[in-house]
């Protein structure tokens, strides 16, 4: 039996806060997500001195940030889902599971031991992750969803100077990455949200100033006050 199966609707019925990467969370108080249960992306550690919050659970897919990073993510004591091909540099251990990736261009997997889909962002995978642990309300914060890169989609290349698309400066910086693909992300991101609400759930975009447009959108301290206003 799969690993994984310990995690299939742990916190069904609850609310997590998906925290991407962008720089907007320098903009923000971060400190009610102290009481939440958190999922932060890929090199989230080099923000928690100052964050003042701790995730429970980090995700990361792209053989990239995991080779980067494996030293820190390893360091950490939050529960690990990390992507099969980037498994070499972060073996299988208490807190760190692997999940393979699935290259169908639509799916949106609802079963994580079938393995998920990167659709060209981790934010993508991690709600593949959310849904599997049957969280019914997702909270996305850090999710800019703009960019300022040279060359086409995919593309690999060297970060020279501070890193301006994330909220460290010092987060790709002198580093290889991957050029974001806006497009692909925001079709995955609609597959998204039409399984999680055909089950019945919902993704929340509080990004300050969020430039992506698929979800609902509600003013982040209007949540943990619970005093939600969305806009649909």
């Amino acid at each position: 039996m799969s690993r994984l199966n310990r995690f299939r609707d742990l916190h069904a019925g609850e609310r997590c806060v998906l925290v991407c990467n962008g720089p907007s969370l320098n903009r923000m108080d971060l400190a009610p997500l102290r009481g939440a249960v958190v999922i932060g992306l890929n090199k989230i550690f080099l923000g928690l001195p100052r964050f003042g919050f701790y995730p429970r659970y980090l995700v990361a897919v792209n053989p990239l940030v995991v080779e980067q990073s494996a030293a820190a993510l390893a360091a950490m004591s939050a529960i690990r889902f990390i992507g099969a091909r980037a498994g070499k540099f972060l073996p299988e251990d208490a807190f760190t599971h692997h999940v393979n990736l699935l290259w169908d261009p639509v799916v949106f997997s609802t079963d994580l031991t079938q393995g998920l889909r990167e659709g060209g962002t981790v934010t993508h995978a991690a709600l593949q992750v959310a849904f599997w642990m049957g969280f019914s309300e997702v909270v996305i914060i850090g999710m800019d969803h703009r960019y300022d890169f040279v060359g086409a989609p995919h593309e690999t290349h060297l970060l020279e100077g501070p890193d301006r698309n994330h909220f460290s400066p010092d987060y790709f910086s002198g580093q290889r990455w991957d050029n974001p693909n806006l497009a692909r992300s925001e079709a995955s991101y609609a597959e998204a949200r039409r399984v999680y609400e055909g089950a019945g759930r919902r993704i929340i975009d509080a990004t300050v100033d969020g430039a992506c447009t698929i979800f609902p959108k509600a003013e982040y301290h209007s949540l943990f006050q619970h005093k939600e206003r969305l806009n649909t």
